[in-house]
């Protein structure tokens, strides 16, 4: 059996409102990559994107001494309903409940499997790295608006360069060891650690770029940035 997990970024389902183009051409490649082999079969991890940043700056506004853990559940309410949109485009390959607990679901029928965020600590990341490593995975896909991870934030250092090829260590140095909910990384800190443990690959890409995507998913030569 050959299962691709993808992480794929609430920034792509909603940017600004749900990108119903995007994900047309997203369904089309997913379903157009399972058609040609029966053998395949792919997971689906999405986060919260906008709406999660949105409710989460509007709590801190309402309140000041909000938790990280009350944000948090916000953010994880943002993904479960990005996953279930995704789930109901994909209804005839995507047979079981949106998985909310990477741990204990299993990937018993059907050919496309869909999770959500999970609990606190943590963001839909590190729930895709629980998944690809369950299922055998050998790369995480992390889908985002994003090309590559870049050896500093591009919007503010003219001189930002992009890696295509990077350790777990150097990614921590970029991006530290510790989650805050509503954190926009090109991965989460908590996901990196798990992936470095398991030694999970990651291929970071801009899931906007379908025809990249599509190299991704078939082996061939991708843009991207690769962590191991």
């Amino acid at each position: 059996m050959n299962i691709k997990t993808l992480s794929l970024g609430g920034s792509l389902v909603s940017p600004d409102g749900v990108d119903v183009e995007f994900l047309g051409k997203f369904n089309r490649l997913i379903r157009e990559y399972l058609e040609k082999d029966t053998q395949r079969k792919v997971i689906i991890v999405v986060g919260g994107g906008a709406p999660a940043r949105e409710y989460q700056q509007a709590a801190r506004t309402l309140r000041s001494d909000v938790h990280n853990d009350e944000l948090d559940w916000i953010g994880i309410a943002a993904t479960k309903l990005n996953a279930q949109l995704i789930k109901t485009m994909f209804y005839d390959l995507c047979l079981e409940p949106v998985v909310q607990n990477p741990e204990i679901d299993a990937f018993s029928q059907g050919r496309i499997l869909v999770g959500a965020g999970w609990k606190p600590g943590f963001s839909s990341d590190y729930d895709a790295a629980v998944l690809a490593h369950r299922f055998g995975s050998e790369i995480l896909v992390n889908l985002s608006n994003i090309s590559y991870v870049y050896s500093a934030d591009p919007q503010k250092d003219a001189n930002a360069r992009p890696l295509k090829n990077m350790t777990w260590g150097e990614l921590t140095e970029l991006v530290g060891d510790s989650w805050t909910p509503g954190s926009n990384l090109p991965f989460d800190p908590i996901a990196a650690k798990f992936a470095r443990e398991h030694t999970l690959r990651v291929i970071v890409a801009n899931g906007k770029n379908i025809e990249n995507l599509e190299s991704i998913l078939l082996d061939k030569p991708y843009e991207g940035t690769l962590i191991h």
